[in-house]
């Protein structure tokens, strides 16, 4: 019986579909004689669903989670391993736009295409608990979420969220004097009288202060052409991610959440984490920790400012120990004393500086570290300790979300200072030598020396310090003259939640009297309404103004213990939530993903716990992965949940990169304006800048007159220029880089009546390594491997292309050798082919030795493999096993049902189908992964290689139980032996077990 994939894939597939077959149990529910089973929890970062359906690409980290939660569940383990749909975001939201097809239409059909294509790969996924962002199900738990954040605040003393009702009875009976909290800079300090006779709005101003979502002024990334808030990582260089559209910041009131509560905690979390450590780098390096002190300058009275009290400008430095260096202070451009700070004749300069820079991104603004600008206010400040006139600068290398927004410029010691200061003239004052520098003569400052060792010099009562000393020194100093104090900064910023945008969750939120309340609870999920475009108003409202009718009218109770709604009306908020909130919570959905009263029964959450294993890309690692981790403790504080981290292991797998192929056309003009007919030359000949032969000219000229309207008279010799123009091509029309021309004339209209210059009698195209893109036309869908391969070779192959972590070319070129392997495989079981009633030649006898040390060898290897994740490497050694086993004529059950096992987990259908030929009714899903038996892998012979005073004469073989004795007894009565030791007798003789005898003569 021959191998049919195409029927065996469909006939499993649906068998897996109408059993459930990997359907998750629930705790107790999982007992093997009346013990739990152990839980796992593999998960992938789910996807958003996107028109254009998945790409090969798409699937290698779907595999590789499939390969552990089936090995997983041979080894004994109760395994959740389901899947869903990230399904807001703004690409369906744009088709909307350009259509008006509503995003729901577009994400349903996107998400059964998605669907389609994930089945036909063979995933164990539990499918009933696939969760949907989009749904209102689903999103009414965000919504209630985010009104548990809305209703809390950082308590400092006890380290965690809490809920504010407990702030408000702090307010009631201390005021804030004693609060320890994690708050707006600019919180006023009050008295319970004060509490006490602020009005409603007042109060709930305080509170928003205090609020973990709150809804304050920020800078934002507004990109106008999608009418909407944009993340910083989404976007790049400038431009939306999405789209390329420009981006501009903006100050704009925005709801945001306060993640800089969190943010020691998530530095802290990192060391309890099985992630890459260059992964854990980035959030590191995100959330920005340094240790410092503020320090306030002031600002020199001038007749511009108009004041009553004095004016300082406060920075954030970690360097205090250099204050004696300081040589000018720079703004951001986004700074709010810029304009009251900029004396007449500047004006124009700052205030076209300043729009110029507050329109590029904060990481274009960080990237660019040697393009310099600035513009001088005209203002200056004095000098803390020797009131000196410093001139005040605004710069955009300083950042309006780090610290203060103004950095004390020392540019001697700070590298973006030190090209500042060279660029506009500015005085370079060195405060710090090392013990080099002291021993040189003093010359100009070169270079920044930025290294915080060596002792100080210029600088008043810190000459003489080392830096660390100074360092101590200068903040005593400066908290002395109450003129700041030490602190801690994170350059992490609060997340912006706001956006202006309709395919999102609403916000619940309703405003009476100007003031927010969040939703009751028992009246969510709040809908996404009906609208009749998907834009901003005329007025520049986000969409969900133009829904009629859409306001809050508050449920009041009557008789019967219902409720109604009463007269009252209140204006909705009208932005939606960012598209990473659907993400931050949903692998709790997942325990318990059809629970109407709560987002997952606590029993449930406490029996899965953590994801053991996440798989998704690295491009999360400061977006998704900041957010799941900062809301996954945030639920901990208040008693949800009992972990601290989302998932203990992180796999970022690599990017499978696109192989774009070219033909390569030669472009000539017609002098008549008639059209041309495309005259395409083979990669090897387009590309040869030097010895073009004859063969190739005339060949070349042969095609070019059937190309050319009217006379012909335009012949191409050896000393005409020739250029070629690289176009591409699908790769779908190219195999093994030689073009189908048939394909290639009916793949557009414009090629159909194509010359072509071959060589070899073929066309050889071009190729290049790059991302794969609908624009270049080299992307390969798995639909079209899986109907010319099979699903399992798909998989397999996948897997083969290398470490799972790495990035690697997709290339077609190799996928034959996995195909055969899988027709190997299958000609173990059926060694001839003739009809469908063959029967399996698959005996019961005894294994040999031989065999049963491949076997072994191969579940030690297998074994060994999955759980380092190298999967790649399993690949090679299944190779190797059915090799050896098919030389060995092998067709014991007892070696071949095992190796099944072995083999399930990257080919599920095959093997599915040859156990159940095998005569099983259960599936090899449930079945125990084989054990290594080690005395198999032990040989039961070692051939010695016989030395004489060093050189080797001969081989000889011996059991391998062997003794030194009894090795050395037999060597002596070998013929051979004697022949070389030429009647002499040896002065010793080494033997060292399973290496080597060397008889020294």
């Amino acid at each position: 019986m021959d191998y049919n994939f195409t029927e065996i894939e469909k006939k499993w597939q649906a068998n897996w579909a109408a059993h459930k077959t990997f359907k998750a149990s629930d705790g107790t529910l999982s007992e093997v004689e009346g013990q739990p089973k152990p839980k796992y929890y593999v998960l992938d970062m789910f996807p958003y669903p996107s028109g254009a359906g998945l790409h090969v690409g798409h699937p290698l980290g779907y595999i590789a989670s499939d390969i552990i939660a089936r090995y997983k569940r041979h080894k004994g383990f109760n395994v959740l391993h389901p899947m869903g749909y990230d399904s807001f975001g703004l690409p369906a939201e744009q088709y909307a736009i350009q259509t008006g097809q509503h995003p729901k239409i577009t994400t349903e059909e996107n998400i059964a295409r998605y669907r389609q294509q994930m089945d036909k790969i063979g995933f164990s996924f539990d499918w009933d608990r696939e969760v949907r962002t989009s749904d209102p199900e689903y999103y009414k738990w965000t919504q209630w979420i985010f009104i548990q954040i809305f209703n809390s605040w950082y308590n400092k003393n006890s380290d965690k969220a809490e809920d504010i009702s407990s702030l408000i009875k702090e307010f009631e009976a201390n005021g804030n004097t004693n609060v320890n909290a994690v708050c707006d800079d600019d919180t006023k300090q009050f008295s319970t009288a004060d509490w006490k006779a602020f009005t409603e709005k007042q109060q709930s101003d305080i509170l928003m202060n205090y609020r973990l979502a709150y809804l304050g002024e920020a800078y934002v990334n507004w990109c106008p052409a999608l009418g909407t808030v944009l993340a910083n990582d989404e976007v790049k260089d400038g431009v939306s991610e999405r789209g390329g559209h420009p981006v501009e910041r903006k100050l704009m009131k925005q709801w945001s959440m306060r993640i800089t509560a969190y943010a020691q905690r998530l530095l802290d979390g990192l060391d309890t984490l099985d992630w890459t450590e260059s992964l854990k780098e980035s959030q590191r390096n995100w959330i920005g920790k340094s240790e410092g002190t503020s320090l306030k300058f002031k600002v020199q009275q001038l007749p511009i400012i108009n004041h009553q009290s004095s004016i300082f400008l406060e920075v954030f430095t970690t360097r205090p120990d250099t204050v004696f260096g300081v040589s000018f202070v720079t703004l951001a451009p986004e700074h709010n004393l810029v304009s009251s700070l900029t004396t007449a004749e500047n004006k124009n300069a700052v205030e076209e500086y300043v729009t110029v820079s507050k329109n590029r991104s904060e990481r274009e603004r960080q990237a660019e570290v040697d393009k310099v600008s600035g513009v001088f206010t005209g203002s200056y400040v004095l000098h803390p300790f020797t009131g000196k006139q410093i001139p005040i600068w605004v710069g955009d290398y300083v950042l309006a979300g780090y610290g203060t927004g103004a950095v004390m410029a020392v540019p001697a010691h700070d590298e973006r200072d030190f090209k500042f200061a060279k660029h506009f003239g500015l005085p370079i004052l060195q405060v710090v030598k090392s013990e080099r520098m002291l021993s040189e003569v003093e010359t100009e400052v070169e270079a920044a020396y930025d290294a915080k060792e060596g002792k100080l010099i210029n600088s008043d009562f810190l000459n003489g310090l080392d830096v660390k000393a100074a360092i101590k020194q200068a903040i005593a100093e400066i908290e002395k003259k109450n003129i700041g104090k030490g602190k801690t900064n994170y350059r992490l910023r609060d997340a912006v939640f706001g956006r202006q945008r309709y395919w999102g969750e609403p916000i619940p939120i309703y405003y009476k009297n100007g003031i927010p309340y969040a939703l009751p609870e028992n009246e969510l999920p709040l809908i996404l309404p009906e609208v009749d475009k998907y834009l901003p108003t005329e007025d520049g409202e986000p969409p969900l103004a133009r829904a009629k009718d859409w306001r809050y009218r508050p449920l009041s109770s009557f008789g019967g213990g219902g409720a109604k709604a009463t007269e009252e009306e209140y204006e909705y908020e009208l932005s939606t939530m960012p598209g990473w909130a659907g993400s931050s919570w949903y692998f709790l959905r997942y325990m318990d993903a059809h629970n109407g009263l709560q987002f997952a029964d606590k029993k449930l959450t406490d029996y899965w716990q953590q994801v053991d294993l996440y798989i998704g890309g690295s491009e999360h690692a400061t977006g998704h992965l900041l957010y799941v981790r900062f809301w996954t403790k945030f639920l901990k504080d208040l008693g949800y949940i009992n972990i601290e981290e989302p998932a203990k292991k992180l796999i970022n797998q690599g990017m499978i990169q696109g192989r774009s192929n070219f033909v390569y056309r030669y472009d000539l003009k017609s002098d008549s304006g008639a059209r041309i007919k495309p005259l395409f030359v083979s990669k090897n000949l387009a590309t040869k800048s030097t010895n073009v032969d004859e063969d190739f000219l005339k060949d070349f000229n042969s095609k070019l007159e059937k190309t050319l309207p009217g006379p012909k008279n335009f012949i191409i010799d050896r000393t005409t220029s020739i250029s070629f123009t690289p176009i591409n091509v699908d790769v779908n029309i190219v195999e093994n880089d030689i073009l189908n021309i048939e394909k290639f004339r009916n793949w557009r209209e414009e090629y159909r009546d194509a010359e072509f210059v071959f060589e070899n009698e073929q066309y050889i195209c071009g190729h290049e390594i790059e991302k794969m893109s609908k624009s270049k036309y080299n992307v390969v869908s798995p639909d079209d491997i899986c109907e010319k391969f099979g699903a399992d070779t798909l998989r397999l192959y996948e897997m083969f292309l290398g470490p799972l972590e790495q990035s690697k070319p997709w290339n077609t070129n190799g996928i034959t050798g996995v195909s055969g392997f899988l027709k190997k495989l299958w000609r173990l079981f059926y060694p001839t082919s003739v009809d469908a009633s063959t029967p399996l030649s698959v005996t019961d006898t005894e294994p040999t030795k031989a065999e049963l040390k491949t076997l072994h060898k191969t579940i030690k290897k297998i074994t060994e493999d999955i759980e380092r994740f190298s999967f790649n490497t399993s690949v090679s050694n299944f190779m190797i096993c059915v090799n050896e086993l098919t030389d060995l004529k092998c067709n014991k059950r007892a070696i071949l049902e095992p190796l099944l096992i072995l083999i399930s987990p990257y080919a599920p259908h095959i093997t599915e189908e040859l156990w159940s030929l095998l005569g099983h009714t259960e599936s090899i899903a449930f079945s125990d992964f084989p054990m290594c038996n080690e005395s198999y892998l032990l040989d039961d012979t070692f051939n010695y290689p016989i030395s004489f005073n060093g050189k080797t004469r001969l081989q000889l073989e011996f059991p391998a139980t062997h003794t030194i004795q009894q090795i050395e007894q037999e060597v002596m009565a070998r013929e051979d032996v004697q022949k070389y030791l030429e009647g002499k007798t040896p002065k010793k003789v080494i033997i060292v077990p399973k290496k080597i005898v060397n008889i020294v003569v």
